[in-house]
Order: structure tokens, then sequence, then C-alpha cells
């Protein structure tokens, strides 16, 4: 198979500093990106840290346009070939900061973009909000998602985590399948749609 590059992008909504979101983000970044070398592909990988965002986002949802810093990281995520999305959860679903971002995307970036859905909890009664609530949300957006998600409760850090690593390859390994099952994607055209319709606008409102 001959090398190609496809982007990756990771979406990380942890709110702590280190947090075990960003930590299983890692964790499935790195098995997908081991997976795409095995199957010829040379990933590039770009981390998207929701909490550095918390005021753009805000600010997004009161004026309808993201600024330069929020902007750049949709334009990460949007352009990107697959996309790692891990949020922790609260009250048996994903944290507001996870929805808001995706709130802000437009309603056809994510058509047919491969994600990996991962979620954290400091228990496993929780673990159930990646299909009640996560899964319906990318099935909205009419992404294509891997059929294995990755949930992580404060128990499955302890010892050799085997039973989490497993899933964590299962996961990456799907992915990797639908990254290299379709063509890279375009980069967007700044110039596609220079202009918000008042429609829009009254849509955002």
């Amino acid at each position: 198979m001959s090398n190609d590059t496809r982007a990756l992008a990771v979406v990380s909504a942890g709110l702590s500093n280190p947090s075990s979101t960003r930590l299983l983000a890692d964790r499935l970044t790195t098995a997908t990106v081991a997976a795409l070398h095995e199957r010829g592909i040379t990933p590039t990988v770009e981390v998207v840290e929701l909490r550095q965002h918390a005021r753009d986002l805000a600010d997004s949802l009161l004026t309808g346009f993201p600024n330069a810093s929020l902007r750049e990281a949709v334009d990460t995520v949007t352009g990107a070939d697959g996309l790692i999305a891990v949020t922790p959860i609260f009250s048996a679903s994903y944290s507001g900061l996870f929805k808001t971002f995706f709130d802000v995307l437009d309603k056809d970036a994510l058509t047919a973009k491969p994600v990996l859905m991962g979620a954290t909890a400091g228990t496993a009664r929780h673990s159930l909000a990646l299909e009640h609530a996560l899964r319906p949300l990318f099935s909205y957006l009419r992404a294509v998602v891997a059929p294995t998600a990755v949930f992580a409760a404060s128990e499955d850090w302890a010892g050799s985590g085997g039973a989490l690593h497993d899933r964590i390859v299962r996961a990456a390994e799907e992915l990797a399948d639908l990254v290299a099952g379709r063509p890279p994607a375009a980069p967007a055209d700044p110039f596609d749609d220079p202009t918000t319709s008042f429609e829009e606008l009254l849509r955002r409102s």
C-alpha cells in the first residue's frame, strides 16, 4: 500500500489540567496513529482543548460568530479526515462545554466524517451516556461513528488496565479502517461562502 497522509483531529473537553479526559484522548490517539501506520497512512494530529475556548464559545453563542482562536479550532475539526471526541460525563450526559462546541459547527460540517467517541466519569454507572447521548448527537450531525465507543471510569485506570487497553485498540482499529476507506478531506475554500445570509443569522438567534 502506498504511503498516504491524513489529518486527525482530537477534541478533549476535560476541565482540569491534567485530566482523565485528556489522558483517554491521548491513548486513543496513540492507538489510532499506530493503526493508521499499519495501513500505510501517515497521520498528522491536532488537539483541540475545549477548556481553552470556554469564553470564546460563550461569545460565539451570543454573537453568532466565532473569533479567530475558535475559528481555528473549528477549522481543525471540520477539515480533518477523522475525529476523536472525548468528554467527561456529568449528570448522565456530555459536558456543556462539549455540546456547545458542536453547537457552533455548521450543521453539515461532520457529514460522513469518521468519529471515535470516548468518555470519562468517576463511576461506571455513566457508561451508557455514550450510547444514549453521544451517539445520537453524532448521528444527528450525520457523522460515521465507529462501532466501539470507549468509556473509562476511575477504576479503569488502576492496575494494568487490560480491559480498557483492549477497548482502546479495538476502537482505534475501527476508526483507522473508516479513515483509510475514504478519500482525504478536501481543504476548505475560504471563498466558497464568504457571507452569512440574513436567514442564517435568524436561525442562529
